[in-house]
C-alpha cells in the first residue's frame, strides 16, 4: 500500500506541475487562447479552472504524503525507533565520578586506610 501512495503522489505532482505551467503569472495563461467570450471554457471560465484544480491537487498531494507516511513499513518504523534509542542512550550516560578531595576527607572516609607514617607515632 505504501508503494501505492508514493506513486500517486508522483503522479499528482507531475499534474501539478503541468497546470502550474499552463498557468501565466497575472492571468494571462491558457485564457489568453481564446478569442470568444461565450466559449464554454472562457477567460473566467479558464482561470477558475486551473485555480481550483491547482488548489485540489496541492490538497491532494498533501493528504497523499500523511498516507504515505503512516503506511510506512513497520521495519523502517522499528529500525528508526531504535537508532533513535541508541541515540538517547549514548547522549544520556552519566559522567565517570571523579575522586576530587583533600588526603584528610579521604582518610575521613575511608578510617581502615591510615598514613603509614602515623602508626608508629
Amino acid at each position: 500500500m505504501h508503494i501505492v501512495f508514493i506513486i500517486l503522489t508522483v503522479i499528482v505532482a507531475i499534474l501539478l506541475i503541468g497546470i502550474v505551467l499552463i498557468q501565466k503569472s497575472k492571468g494571462g495563461g491558457l485564457s489568453s487562447q481564446f478569442g470568444a467570450g461565450n466559449q464554454v471554457l472562457g477567460v473566467r471560465g479558464t482561470n477558475t479552472f486551473l485555480e481550483k484544480t491547482t488548489w485540489t491537487l496541492a490538497a491532494l498531494i498533501l493528504v497523499l504524503s500523511v498516507c504515505t507516511a503512516y503506511t510506512l513499513p513497520s521495519g523502517t518504523r522499528q529500525a528508526r525507533a531504535t537508532q533513535d534509542n541508541g541515540k538517547q542512550q549514548q547522549t544520556a550516560a552519566p559522567a565517570p565520578a571523579q575522586n576530587f578531595g583533600t588526603e584528610a576527607e579521604k582518610a575521613a572516609e575511608n578510617p581502615a586506610v591510615t598514613d603509614p607514617g602515623s602508626e608508629g607515632n
